[in-house]
């Protein structure tokens, strides 16, 4: 199931994983005040994602969003595995086990992704800034969910790190 905690734990708990130390140098630049990544991502508008190219066919979503109430469609992938991190605020997410969700629409290989229906038997995640969450292809999450009743902004990076087979 899902890794997650402080970034500095979830590194050390995927240390050797195919493509992961490209993503935590990436990773350790964007969550550096006064970096270019850093101050990139703090000026997004909400609503805005950009799509930034690493090595190795890795690459990274920056995007910064208005929470949202739960929304019941999980989602997985099959060609990469996500290291969501939270760079400012804060959000839930969902996780359940794929052969636990109902299939809505078959896997997507464009998108990299199949969304599945609502279930209740879930693991909820509390995620604020300088935490990480890597969700593997086994792994439904339904994420950028608010943490109480209003939404907030959230400003986030999801890695995309190839599935090694």
């Amino acid at each position: 199931m899902a890794i997650f905690g402080p970034i500095a734990v979830v590194r050390d708990q995927t240390k050797g994983w195919s493509g992961f130390d490209q993503a935590f140098a990436y990773l350790a630049d964007v969550l550096q005040p006064g970096s270019s990544a850093h101050g990139r991502i703090m000026a997004m508008a909400a609503g805005e994602v950009k799509r930034v190219e690493l090595t190795d066919g890795l690459f990274a979503m920056e995007q910064t969003y208005e929470s949202k109430a739960r929304y019941d469609a999980f989602e997985s992938h099959r060609k990469y595995i996500d290291i969501q991190v939270i760079i400012a605020g804060e959000e839930l997410i969902e996780v359940a086990a794929i052969d636990q969700l109902p299939v809505a629409q078959p896997f997507d290989a464009e998108r990299d992704v199949i969304i599945y229906g609502n279930h209740s038997a879930t693991s909820v995640l509390r995620l604020a800034a300088g935490a990480a969450a890597v969700f593997r292809p086994e792994d439904g999450h339904m994420p950028n969910l608010r943490v109480g009743a209003d939404p907030t902004l959230v400003r986030k990076v999801v890695v995309k790190v190839p599935v090694v087979a």
